[in-house]
């Protein structure tokens, strides 16, 4: 479909006037870890194998592994890259996804509580999760990768205007 530069094709993705706020580079790094966990410990199994038990296809399987590995590397970046969040008067975007796109608006009187953890990994590279918890048990608000500073700020403002919207005020 052919569009002039005064008409624009908008997506239910592509929201005019807002303002994304990315997340932290260091949940990049916490997924890419993760990979070379994997890689570390399927490259033990196919070495193990092969020295027990001679095959070419060790090698193939070997190779596939790394290919595999190296692409989930690849793509932990692009992944980071998509997820973002904003704040507006009345709700929070939460968006993420390259090839299956989502986005989330979760309206502050829905909220019911807000949710913050850190696992170890995400405590030794200073990131933390903010979870929102709504009426509806199949809403997926799930912010990761942010400094422990901005999840604090976002926990207690999220929770004072999700707070402000179910009093009505």
């Amino acid at each position: 479909m052919p569009r002039g530069d005064a008409e624009a094709v908008s997506t239910p993705f592509d929201l005019p006037d807002v303002e994304w706020t990315p997340v932290s580079d260091r949940l990049v790094l916490a997924r890419r870890l993760v990979t070379a966990v994997g890689a570390v410990v399927g490259l033990a199994v196919v070495v193990a194998g092969a020295v027990l038990l001679w095959s070419p296809w060790w090698l193939v399987g070997g190779a596939a592994l790394l290919a595999l590995e190296g692409w989930q590397w690849w793509l932990a970046g692009r992944q980071v890259r998509a997820i973002g969040y904003a704040e507006r008067e009345d709700d929070l975007l939460v968006r993420r996804g390259i090839l299956f796109r989502s986005l989330v608006v979760v309206p502050y009187g829905r909220m019911q509580y807000v949710d913050v953890s850190a696992g170890p990994l995400e405590r030794w590279l200073g990131i933390a999760t903010v979870q929102l918890h709504t009426a509806s048990a199949s809403s997926d608000a799930t912010i990761p990768g942010l400094r422990p500073e901005e999840a604090s700020r976002l926990r207690d403002r999220l929770s004072r205007r999700g707070e402000a919207r179910l009093a009505g005020l």
